[in-house]
């Protein structure tokens, strides 16, 4: 356990940015669930629809931190081409 008012503070502080950390990550992995769901069930339409949903929030996820850039984009690269793939 900390001792120093310091070290109890930074503790507080990483619980805050843990739970906003875990907040955005569970946001980002439901938007890709529901892409894929949309497209494993044929619906084109909706698919389109919330891939945009999810670029959203891939990147709110990359901006604030729990996933890098490159990640972002590479999901985002994924989702497109899935996407792409039930339109054609």
């Amino acid at each position: 356990m900390a001792n120093t008012k310091s070290a109890k503070k930074a503790i507080r502080s990483q619980e805050r940015k843990r739970q906003y950390n875990l907040k955005r990550l569970t946001e980002f992995r439901l938007a890709r669930k529901q892409v894929k769901k949309a497209v494993e069930s044929g619906n084109a339409e909706e698919a389109k629809k919330l891939l945009s949903f999810a670029y959203k929030k891939i990147d709110k996820a990359a901006k604030s931190g729990p996933i890098s850039k490159n990640a972002a984009s590479r999901y985002k690269s994924k989702l497109a081409k899935l996407v792409e793939s039930i339109t054609k």
